[in-house]
């Protein structure tokens, strides 16, 4: 008795959050998603989510790729984040990376591209540390320790 009534529960609780999910989804404002049609006709599976009371963001895929974008509530866009692989890395930035490190792996790389121009963002893991590593179209390097994780079971 006491499961079923446990599970029973749990299922409550999982329907509960699925309707919540579902009826919070929220759309954006005409302005954003004018500027965002604009600049990716071809974009599919978007999703938008309120980033704040100034800030949208669309997540959705582009030949085959995973994007996000950013917009302002006026329709000004922000910023477009997107994954790439290590061949598509610029051989000048590879070469920046590899001059102010040693012995890493690449986690991940990404792109952010914003009107100030182009930043690729690697995740690297250097021995037992973890780095988010900027850097920017005309070389400028910025790094950032990563936390360890006190939950990460790995």
């Amino acid at each position: 008795m006491k499961n079923s009534l446990s599970i029973i529960m749990l299922l409550s609780l999982f329907l509960v959050h699925s309707c919540n999910k579902s009826t919070s989804k929220e759309t954006a404002p005409e302005k954003v998603i004018t500027a965002f049609t604009k600049q990716f006709p071809e974009a599919k599976e978007v999703e938008w989510s309120k980033e704040n009371d100034e800030e949208w963001e669309a997540e959705f895929e582009l030949n085959e790729t995973d994007y996000s974008a950013n917009y302002l509530i006026n329709g000004e866009w922000k910023s477009t984040e997107y994954e790439i692989n290590e061949t598509e890395v610029p051989s000048e930035i590879r070469a920046i990376l590899d001059q102010n490190f040693t012995d890493f792996e690449i986690e991940g790389i990404e792109v952010e591209e914003t009107a100030s121009g182009k930043v690729y963002e690697f995740m690297i893991e250097q021995g037992e540390n973890e780095f988010e590593v900027l850097i920017d179209a005309n070389g400028n390097l910025t790094k950032k320790k990563m936390e360890e994780n006190e939950n990460d079971e790995d």
